[in-house]
């Protein structure tokens, strides 16, 4: 927020629906040593999900706390209820952090805009991990990484030339 104070700060669908992700796969690990729990946790996990979706996130941490009371009680006779209780402890406490920050998804969808920036972290997650690689010819060091992202942000925010000049008094006359 102290980067960017007057943009709108959002969390990101995608990191709420891994969270989730990962919690249904525990729920079916749960499902292996009791079927009817893992089933009644993973219909929960899918009510949280679509309360959140729809940003009634009162509605999904209400839900979240009695998913939580519900695990605690028998999260010491199973491996697999203590590691969903761990699991939705977690989740608990990352949607009452952000809950200010959870939109109406769904309504953003049908307007068209922006829900998620998944698919950019995964394009900078390539290319940069691409460049570490030792085999490459063209190797980053992360000072030379951290510099390129660094010069790369003041382009993107129309910055760079700003800053050449204050470096450069008499780079190019400015253009009125």
């Amino acid at each position: 927020m102290a980067l960017s104070p007057f943009s709108e700060h959002l969390l990101d669908w995608f990191h709420i629906t891994m969270r989730l992700t990962v919690l249904q796969q525990q729920a079916k690990g749960l499902q292996q040593e009791r079927p009817q729990t893992g089933a009644d946790v993973s219909k929960q996990l899918e009510s949280i999900k679509h309360y959140l979706w729809h940003g009634n996130t009162p509605e999904a941490l209400e839900r979240l706390t009695s998913l939580s009371i519900g695990m605690d009680m028998i999260r010491e006779h199973s491996a697999p209820a203590a590691k969903v209780a761990n699991g939705v402890a977690d989740f608990q406490t990352y949607i009452k952090n952000n809950c200010e920050f959870i939109p109406n998804f769904g309504d953003r969808w049908r307007q068209g805009e922006r829900i998620s920036t998944g698919f950019v972290e995964s394009t900078i997650n390539q290319v940069v991990s691409r460049r570490f690689v030792k085999k490459q010819q063209m190797q980053w060091s992360l000072r030379g990484a951290h510099l390129l992202l660094q010069t790369r942000t003041k382009v993107l925010n129309d910055e760079l030339e700003g800053t050449f000049r204050q470096w450069y008094p008499q780079f190019r006359r400015q253009v009125a």
